[in-house]
This record gives structure tokens, sequence and C-alpha cells, in this order.
């Protein structure tokens, strides 16, 4: 396909995905047209995809044919990355700050998926159990125990690994479909547990979940008495955003080590056989990998990285109930996965932020977000079936001897 024909394309699909985003808006029960803002866009992708294009083609200088651009830029793009998180708290309000913190935990959850359904090929419609188990392992915990936020949280990350493992035994022989009707009913089971079993969880009226507090400071306005507050020890004006921007910056910090951790595993051994797992489970099996072991570590790891981020998600609303962790759950976070890309790091996470700052930013059209949302997941399946940003495979290239 040509250069032109490839920018009049991009520019046609960016028309029709943002045209019922940013062209109209209500007035009462009208609609006002705004063309111009999807007109812009589409001519912002389509001078994007004709610049890729000529860069694609462009012929480098000698000296700088075999410079590896990809591996030069990480770097500087990840510093530029970790400076605009920790700049970002403090130049938004209280509202955009919980919603970027409400992507960090999608993004946590959405890693955890991955390993699960994009490098090991098993179906799971239940992984919203696993967000459960840590976010009410911290709030139970501290109910009954008295126990902080630091010590639940590795120990509901161990709880709903242990969980995902047992799930994985009655599992072993499953695929597809029937893996999927499993997992969905695993789900579906935890959520009524904890909705049924009132002496325990409190049923339907949730628990109490407290601020995680910083070396022991406490966030709120009057500590306890014999205790301090952090503004107070810092000698800082009372503000309640305080808290907010450190739940930010430890969260962002988590899912750097999280992301670092699932690219570190998906070089080992371990990485490459839940690969072969997914791309054909006969032949993995004949070349001597235990496909037992192979599944529950996706299970367990995958579901450990879930209940990390239950116990944020506990800790940053400061209560949870059942209705927290329904089953559209579970389909919004593998719809991240799918459409960022499945195996794709950075695809998840891309897909993790845009499908949660785009709906809040599309609150005036709150009746019609559902049909946008579908209409563009149906676009990106046809022009875009394997993600936003495909999985692509370390190459290793042969040295090539000097004559």
């Amino acid at each position: 396909m040509s250069a032109t024909k490839e920018t009049l394309l991009t520019g046609l699909v960016a028309f029709l995905l943002f045209a019922p985003l940013t062209g109209v808006s209500l007035d009462g029960y009208g609609l006002n047209p705004h063309w111009q803002n999807p007109f812009l866009l589409a001519g912002m992708a389509m001078l994007g995809r004709l610049l890729l294009v000529r860069l694609q083609g462009l012929r480098l200088p000698v000296g700088l044919a075999g410079y590896d651009w990809q591996t030069r830029l990480q770097r500087p793009i990840l510093a530029v990355v970790v400076i605009a998180a920790l700049i970002f708290p403090w130049l938004v309000g209280k509202y955009w700050l919980n919603v970027a913190t409400l992507a960090l935990i999608y993004v946590l959850l959405a890693l955890g998926l991955n390993i699960v359904v994009g490098l090991a090929g098993l179906l799971d419609l239940g992984f919203v159990a696993f967000y459960a188990v840590g976010a009410y392992f911290y709030a139970l915990t501290f109910k009954y125990l008295d126990l902080s936020f630091w010590i639940a949280l590795p120990g509901g990350a161990l709880l709903a690994g242990l969980c995902g493992m047992l799930l994985g035994f009655p599992v072993l022989r499953m695929h597809g479909d029937y893996l999927a009707i499993v997992t969905l009913g695993f789900g579906e089971i935890v959520r009524l547990v904890l909705n049924n079993w009132i002496d325990f969880t409190n049923g339907p009226n949730g628990v109490r979940a407290p601020f995680p507090s910083f070396f022991g400071l406490d966030f709120s306005r009057h500590p306890m008495p014999g205790k301090s507050s952090f503004h107070q020890f810092f000698h800082l004006s009372y503000s309640p955003i305080h808290k907010d921007i450190f739940l930010f910056i430890l969260l962002f910090f988590i899912v750097c080590g999280m992301v670092y951790f699932v690219r570190r595993l998906r070089r080992m051994p371990l990485g490459r056989a839940w690969e072969a797992l997914r791309e054909d489970e006969i032949a993995c099996r004949a070349l001597g990998i235990n496909h037992v072991t192979v599944k529950l570590s996706a299970f367990g790891i995958g579901a450990m990285t879930g209940g990390i981020g239950g116990a944020f998600f506990a800790a940053s609303q400061g209560f949870v109930n059942p209705t927290s962790f329904t089953f559209m759950e579970s389909a919004h976070i593998l719809a991240i996965v799918v459409l960022g890309g499945m195996g794709s790091t950075a695809g998840v996470i891309a897909a993790a932020v845009i499908l949660t700052f785009l709906p809040e930013a599309l609150r005036d059209f709150a009746e019609y977000r559902g049909l946008m949302f579908g209409c563009a997941m149906v676009m990106m399946m046809i022009w875009r079936p394997r993600g936003l940003l495909r999985s692509r495979r370390a190459l290793f290239q042969r040295e090539q001897s000097a004559c």
C-alpha cells in the first residue's frame, strides 16, 4: 500500500473514532456539532502516519545504519515518563489525581491478567476474584487483627497467588471455552461468598479500609493522642490532597517495579515456557516442559499482581463491598489486555490509561459511552486485531565474519 493510501486510511479511521467522541456535545435534549475537533485530530493522525511511513523508508548514512535507536532511546523516554509522573500530581486537582490512581490500579490488574491470557494463553474470565481477595484481605485483617497496610499488602498478594494456584489445579486439562466457564464460575463464587457471609465480611454493607501511613505518620488533620501527622512532622499547612499525592507516587513506583519484574520474567526460561504453552501445548510437553508447573506459575504470579492491585484499591477508596468486584470488572480488565495487545506490556499500559481517562472525559455523554466504547472495540478488532501495540519477540542477528 502506498504512503498516500495509508495516510488517507489512517485519517478516515481516526475521524470515525473521534467524530462521536469529540464532534458533538449535549445541549439539553439536542446535540451541537463541533466538526473542527475530529477533523483536527484526524489531520494530526494523518501527519503522524505520513511521517512514520517516510521515516521507515529513509536511508540512513553509513555510520548510522546499524544504530539501535530503540535501545538507545529507551532510557531517555523512561526518564521523561518518570519525571512527568512525579510532576503530574502537583499540576492537577484531586479529581484527576484520583482518576490517575485508578488508572495505575488498572495497569497492575492488566499486567497480571496479561501474564495469564497474553503470555500463557489461558483465558481467565474470573480475574476479578483475585482483585477482591487482595482488597478484602487488607480490610478484614485491619478489622479483626488491626494489621497495617504495609503488612497486608504482601499478605494479600501471597493469599491471592495461593488462590490462583488452587484454581489452577482443577483446570489443568481444560482449554478455551471450558477454562473460561470455570474461571467465570470461580469469580462469581468469590463474589457471592463475600456478599452472603455477613458475619465475617459484613455482606453488602462492606468493610472500612484505612489509608496507609507514611512511616507511622497519618494524613489526618487531627491525629490520635500521642501520634504525629504528616503535615505536623514536616511543618506544612494541612491539605487533604497530600495523601492522594503520596498514594499516587507510591503506586507509580510499585507499577514500575512490576513492569520491570514482568519484562525480566518474559526473558527468563519461565517466560519462554509460557509463550511455548500458548503456541502449542502438545509440542511444549513433547519438549519436556512441565505444563503443570508452567500453568500454576502463570495463575499464581498473575493472581499475585491482582492482589496487589486490590490492596491499593481498598486503600484508595477507604471502603470495599462486593459490588466493586462483578463480572463487568473482569470483562473490563480483559478488554484492556485485548485492546492493548496480548503479551505486550507497553500495550496494556497504554490501553489501561486510555480506557480509564477516556470515560471520565466523556461524562457529558454518560448515556452514549457504552455505544462509543463498543464501536471503538469493533473498529480496533477490524483494523488492529493484534492490539494497539502488538507484542514483539526479541531478535538475535548472527554476527557476520569479516571477509
